[in-house]
């Protein structure tokens, strides 16, 4: 059977990270359609300043989506903050939280900030129920995301096809808006997010940079990870011949 590559697939990906250089060379190759961040990964890569960032991002990829989470953790700073990432681009999503850190609902929010026009990426979104009442509150024609943490629910030992495929039927009831595979995992998770007919997945830069496997013979990937062992074990500077003695064993 001929194996999978990225060709074959209709999922788009999108970068997620908020590195601006490595944002700049994924959005170079080209295989990138668009590119979403979050606190903790803006924690990650040491970000000091969200004005500054959010402002160089938008001016290293121009013309993908971009997506922008609040970092409020009430609903009016919320709004006030969404006000100011949705004034950054024509390209800007900004992501809200299905919940806040107490589990008290987004819905009335995103309700809102939807009928004033805003594109919004709902994040942090694990259940049917969660998705069906994110789509609910879109406003009909509105660009919209819906981000399925995917990678987290399998995490928690549930298979996440399943749940995607449903998610799905609920995304396509309302135009413009697209459901996304959040919290990849691997390589593969690539491949069921296409499966699944989902629009798009995110993808770290580790495995961004695993991409080049997608495809790949595997008589031949086992070639190459036998000489990167030989490569490896030569680098030690010694061998097993080494342990001439049964006294080294012990």
């Amino acid at each position: 059977m001929r194996n999978i590559t990225l060709k074959d697939l209709n999922v788009k990906i999108f970068a997620d990270g908020a590195d601006i250089e490595e944002m700049k060379k994924e959005y170079a190759k080209g295989y990138v359609s668009g590119f979403t961040t979050n606190p903790t990964l803006m924690k990650k890569a040491g970000v000091m300043n969200y004005t500054d960032f959010a402002k160089e991002a938008v001016r290293a990829v121009p013309g993908l989506p971009l997506s922008f989470e609040v970092f409020a953790d009430d609903f009016e700073k919320m709004e006030k903050e969404a006000d100011i990432l949705a004034s950054m681009g024509d390209n800007v999503y900004v992501k809200i939280p299905i919940t806040n850190s107490k589990g008290d609902s987004s819905i009335p929010l995103i309700y809102r900030l939807s009928r004033r026009g805003m594109k919004l990426n709902v994040t942090a979104v694990f259940t049917l129920e969660q998705v069906s009442r994110a789509v609910e509150a879109f406003q009909d024609g509105t660009d919209n995301i819906v981000s399925v943490f995917a990678g987290r629910i399998m995490d928690a030992g549930v298979d996440a096809e399943p749940l995607m495929r449903a998610a799905l039927t609920f995304c396509v009831e309302k135009p413009g808006t697209k459901l996304l595979w959040a919290s990849c995992r691997e390589v593969f998770n690539i491949v069921q997010a296409d499966r699944c007919g989902v629009d798009i997945i995110t993808v770290t830069n580790d495995i961004l940079n695993k991409l080049p496997c997608l495809g790949k013979e595997l008589t031949l990937f086992s070639m190459e990870t036998v000489q990167m062992f030989v490569r490896d074990g030569a680098s030690l500077g010694y061998s097993v011949m080494d342990m001439t003695t049964e006294k080294n064993w012990y």
